[in-house]
């Protein structure tokens, strides 16, 4: 059977609306409640009738859901990924269409999720649903794992990564979200390039805390627990943390120096030969280039005092760190004490994950992922790259050899920018190409 054999049934923005229409914002979970959360998987069972008549179902948890395909073998399933929360919505901003209505628009669909990551969660369930309706069985077991609480850095996914582990199930392939088919990914690149995160960064919170005398603001003394905790900060500039070029970044600059011609060719060649010069070159770069050869922090929230005119006695600040490949958490926490250099200065871990090892490019999973590339988007070259956000992929790479994190829809960069921003949207004909990419996967499962 090939993906051509497979007639899609018709409505797949008229589901992904129905989904957006659940405010399921794992952040507002307290103030909202479980309702969204469990209504989602209530509109899963009407939306695919099929899944649910042939597929195993698991609550995990309060957030995660679990599905099971059995396939003709059971041994090295396949897992497929997503999450069905959504960030916060900042209602000083101006949307074309309410977030939270789903409203289907000229070929588009907009809300909170349309992206980010309930329009490649509809793409999996769809493309499942129409395999079953043409009587289709895969060739080894497929795993459906929805977590509710990723944009928190939440549980779901990782109890169950724990569940499967303990049943002793090895995932052959795990595809999460992550990159995208995107239009001319780095300056004088021709063409569109499918970007799979064969790696991501580790993601790390500190808390730095300083106490200092209080008093009235006339008379301040020299170290006051608002400088020391301000001088920690300044201390910790991007040049904190050393920059090394990983593999995934040197395959990704040798394809594209494929793509591109005359100096532009010798430069993208010269880099993906030597390393070093990469990094050296990212990190004069700064932004994503830089972020992508080294660990970056900075500093998100502070806070102290309760007057404009009397001294805190006690000040905080709270690190986001994204961790480098090759590196620890341990080793990070290690480094910024050291740059710091004040022992006056406390520094807490809240929480973290270390990065993941890089899952290969010369295997057959990663054969596989291009092959249905070629299907869905032609032309779109496959690209391994590293992603900088964390994923709930990461719960999986322990005991799993090959994770890779890719969403197959076209995202243009204002597309990109909308995601956690205004107006986040996705277009039909995308998720129509998102869907034929994960039924080719599936039905190319050996």
């Amino acid at each position: 059977m090939s993906p051509a054999d497979v007639v899609p049934r018709a409505g797949i923005a008229e589901r992904l609306s129905r989904m957006i229409q659940l405010p399921t914002v794992s952040a507002e979970r307290a103030e909202r409640g479980q309702g969204p959360f469990d209504a989602f998987a209530d509109v899963l069972v009407e939306l695919y009738p099929l899944v649910h008549e042939h597929l195993e179902r698991e609550r995990i948890g309060e957030l995660g859901i679990l599905y099971r395909w059995r396939g003709r073998a059971e041994e090295q399933p396949t897992v497929l990924m997503a999450h069905f929360d959504v960030v916060p919505v900042d209602e000083s901003n101006a949307w074309t269409h309410p977030p939270f209505e789903g409203r289907i628009d000229r070929g588009w669909v907009y809300g909170r999720g349309a992206l980010d990551d309930k329009g490649p969660l509809v793409v999996v369930m769809d493309a499942v649903e129409n395999l079953l309706a043409s009587g289709f069985t895969p060739a080894r077991d497929v795993y459906l794992s929805f977590g509710g609480d990723e944009e928190t850095f939440g549980g779901a996914a990782r109890i169950i990564a724990e569940t499967l582990r303990e049943r002793g199930i090895e995932p052959w392939l795990v595809l999460d979200e992550g990159g995208a088919v995107v239009d001319a990914p780095l300056p004088f690149v021709r063409g569109t390039a499918a970007m799979v995160g064969v790696g991501e960064k580790g993601v790390l919170t500190l808390r730095l805390s300083a106490r200092g005398e209080g008093g009235h603001a006339s008379a301040p003394p020299a170290r006051t627990a608002v400088r020391r905790i301000a001088r920690a900060v300044e201390r910790l500039s991007p040049q904190t943390f050393p920059a090394r070029t990983p593999a995934a970044v040197t395959r990704m600059l040798e394809l594209f120096a494929t793509r591109t011609g005359g100096i532009p060719h010798a430069l993208y060649r010269l880099l993906s030969r030597a390393p070093w010069l990469t990094a050296r070159a990212f990190t004069a770069m700064g932004g994503e280039p830089a972020a992508l050869v080294r660990t970056t922090v900075a500093a998100t929230m502070q806070s102290g005092g309760t007057a404009a005119n009397v001294l805190p006695s006690q000040a905080t600040a709270t690190l986001n760190l994204r961790i480098a490949l090759g590196e620890s958490v341990a080793s990070t926490v290690k480094r910024v004490r050291k740059r710091i250099a004040d022992r006056h200065v406390k520094v807490e871990m809240l929480e973290g994950d270390g990065p993941s090892p890089e899952s290969s490019t010369e295997n057959a999973q990663f054969a596989l992922i291009t092959d249905a590339v070629k299907v869905s988007h032609p032309g779109a070259a496959t690209v391994p790259y590293v992603m900088m956000a964390a994923t709930d992929s990461r719960h999986f790479h322990r005991f799993s050899p090959a994770v890779y994190r890719f969403a197959p829809l076209e995202m243009s960069k204002a597309q990109r920018a909308s995601i956690h921003g205004v107006d986040e949207r996705v277009e039909i004909a995308a998720l129509e190409r998102g869907e034929l990419f994960h039924r080719t996967l599936l039905q190319r499962l050996e």
